[in-house]
């Protein structure tokens, strides 16, 4: 019950300050001039005032409103080593216990600080700020931090933390904690393939000083360097960028004796590798509808520099114009297929045979460029299958199929097994339907002694398009030359872009497109396991996590050819995956995580702010065993901590739930008031 007097004035406020003027003026000259019944006059008049200011008597219902206190349990990745996640748990328990003994106090639990592979660091100030949104101000009594003390979103100050009431720190960990660490100081995010870039690193120990380390740098799982460094030393390491994608570099340190985690020993680098410029060589044999098709695509590609020839008057063609007549350009045969050849990403035969421009003995030059690493693509007519074949080349050897004739009459293009399966050909728009929704064909070369399955396949089910490795590069052979159909939109066209540059891409080696490969995705927060393969099966896959946790995962297929499963990316740092045959790594969160950037426990990054509060940090460790502070409800005070306790700022919030209101002036109490005033005042005038 809380009781008050409240004023509804029955005139305006002026005309009570008016008259209260006016008694005060009355009652000071009655009394200086000693006047009989002066106070019996005074009292009539501040009556009939009061009566005009109309007091009431209230009296109002409340029910107490609890204090909350927020306690804030810190689970992120620190919180692992050693014995702190013990040290929180029996401290949270020990805590919520005492706090709940406090009458009118609420307690509310969060945990916060959770690893998800996105946020960076450990952001405790967020979660106690969700926690308590719905509470006003006045009702907040305080709040606990059960943390290791390296917290990463600090509030500038007192003001910042949303609330007037303590912030206490309960600190889990020893004092005398040691670590090392690699920290990245400089490290690019793209190279070129080819080229080399730096990577500058330094040796960080905490708790020890002068002491050295064996540090090994690795790229994709391959040892390329050791050396030993001292602490705080700082030392940079050249990367050859090898492959297009990334290009995963570990710096690793040996351990430091007793310290308290070699997670953060190794630091993980992804280099994206770009090709500067993608070199195609285009040599079409004669002019023809789908020349326009290879030049528009290949013209298209920003990341291609193509070199395009055409044979418009081979050697054998005489007709008598005077060679300073000819507005043609000689093939330079030599500086592109013996000096040149190996700048060269992909040759492209485009309807080409032997025509006498070419020596015998370049083609056997192709051949060993395609056996040390390079790519050929021909794309074939009826020059394929006579006599001036380059089949009949040394380029035999490279070649998947012999050309035995051709066959005109129109079909339908269709993906084999294989080619469902295949990352270049799977997929293709309007391959599910039957026939599929593209232009027919009208010619194709027939073949024999096909080295690879086909993943096209054309009239009858003959062979279409092949795809073959030989050696250490790649060779694609199409067995037709109206591809350009499909370019003209004829019968509705067909999917010629995506095809052929899928196709040039995979002679290339993009990464995406190798047959049998395994891949490393983080989607939100999933580490996703990909499998791409031509077969029917694949075995199940070992994820190594950071922390050398490991787990066998059975995929499980989804489009053909891919195969996939997942797992939660709980931890910061280089995951790694292999199935026995391929191995696939990558970095899960930034390079430098905040996380493990310092891990030993500490009270002087919160103890400014919650002092600053009215709290405290403190730690929970005491010998052997978890020790907390007494917790004591505090009203009237600014500070919430002394030797040995912590104290919470208790509220005094209410809720109304009725009024009384009792007017003094109205009815008989008021009319008694005023009449005995009045009678008094008669009485002593008529003496």
């Amino acid at each position: 019950m809380n009781y008050g007097i409240a004023f509804t004035p029955l005139v305006p406020s002026l005309v009570l300050w008016l008259g209260l003027a006016g008694i005060v003026v009355i009652a000071a000259v009655l009394l200086l001039a000693r006047s009989r019944g002066a106070a019996i006059r005074i009292t009539a008049l501040a009556l009939i005032l009061l009566a005009l200011a109309n007091p009431s008597f209230t009296r109002e219902d409340r029910d107490p409103l609890n204090s909350v206190v927020a306690v804030v349990v810190d689970k992120s990745p620190s919180q692992n080593f050693g014995n702190r996640t013990r040290e929180a748990a029996q401290a949270q328990e020990g805590l919520v216990d005492a706090l709940k003994k406090i009458k009118g106090l609420e307690v509310r639990v969060v945990d916060a600080g959770q690893a998800d592979g996105e946020t960076d660091g450990t952001k405790l100030f967020g979660a106690l700020s969700s926690a308590l949104s719905d509470v006003p101000v006045d009702r907040v009594a305080g709040a606990f931090l059960i943390t290791d003390g390296r917290v990463h979103d600090i509030p500038a100050n007192a003001a910042a933390v949303g609330f007037q009431a303590p912030l206490h720190a309960l600190i889990t960990g020893r004092k005398d904690e040691r670590d090392r660490r690699i920290a990245i100081t400089a490290a690019p995010r793209f190279g070129i393939v080819g080229q080399t870039q730096t990577i500058t690193y330094r040796l960080d120990d905490q708790g020890v000083t002068g002491q050295s380390a064996k540090v090994t740098i690795r790229r994709d799982g391959e040892a390329i360097s050791e050396r030993t460094l001292l602490s705080g030393q700082t030392s940079s390491v050249n990367i050859d960028i090898k492959h297009a994608g990334p290009n995963i570099v570990e710096i690793e340190a040996s351990p430091l004796e007793n310290e308290l985690t070699p997670v953060n020993n190794r630091a993980v680098v992804a280099i994206d590798g770009v090709r500067d410029k993608l070199r195609v060589l285009l040599v079409s044999g004669e002019p023809h509808s789908g020349e326009r098709t290879w030049r528009n695509l290949l013209k298209s590609d920003a990341s291609v520099d193509l070199v395009h020839f055409t044979i418009l008057r081979p050697p054998e063609k005489q007709d008598g114009t005077p060679i300073n007549e000819l507005s043609l350009i000689a093939f330079p045969t030599r500086e592109l297929f013996q000096q040149k050849i190996n700048e060269f990403q992909l040759i492209i035969f485009d309807r080409y045979a032997r025509q006498g421009v070419l020596p015998i003995a370049y083609f056997d030059n192709i051949a060993r460029y395609v056996r040390s690493g390079g790519a050929v693509l021909v794309s074939a007519g009826p020059d394929y299958a006579s006599n001036t074949s380059i089949w009949r080349t040394p380029l035999d050897s490279v070649l998947p199929a012999e050309p035995v004739g051709v066959t005109e009459k129109p079909f339908y293009a269709h993906l084999s097994d294989a080619g469902k399966r295949h990352p270049v050909t799977r997929g293709l728009d309007g391959s599910g339907s039957e026939p599929p929704r593209w232009s027919r064909f009208f010619r194709t070369v027939d073949t024999r002694n096909v080295s690879s399955p086909p993943v096209m396949t054309g009239a009858d089910g003959k062979p279409l398009l092949l795809l073959s490795h030989y050696g250490e590069g790649r060779v694609a052979l199409l067995l037709s030359d109206h591809i350009w159909l499909w370019a003209r939109g004829y019968e509705g066209g067909g999917p010629h872009l995506d095809l052929l540059r899928r196709m040039s891409h995979w002679l290339m080696k993009q990464p995406d497109l190798d047959e049998e490969a395994l891949r490393l995705q983080v989607k939100g927060r999933d580490l996703v396991v990909v499998r791409q393969t031509m077969s029917d099966s694949v075995p199940p896959v070992t994820v190594t996590s950071p922390s050398g946790t490991t787990s066998d995962l059975t995929l499980h297929e989804g489009e053909p050819g891919e195969w996939s499963a997942s797992l939660p990316a709980n931890e910061l740092g280089l995951w790694q995956a292999t199935d026995g045959t391929l191995k696939a790594l990558i970095n899960v969160g930034p390079t430098n995580p905040k996380e493990f950037s310092e891990v030993t426990s500490t009270t002087d990054m919160l103890k400014p702010l919650a002092q600053a509060t009215g709290g405290d940090a403190q730690r929970v460790l005491n010998g052997s065993g978890v020790e907390l502070p007494r917790i004591v409800p505090v009203r009237s005070t600014s500070i919430f901590h002394g030797d040995g306790w912590m104290g919470v700022r208790m509220r005094d919030a209410s809720v109304v739930k009725g009024v009384g209101v009792l007017p003094i002036f109205a009815g008989l109490i008021g009319l008694l008031l005023l009449l005995g005033a009045f009678a008094a005042t008669w009485l002593r005038e008529g003496r």
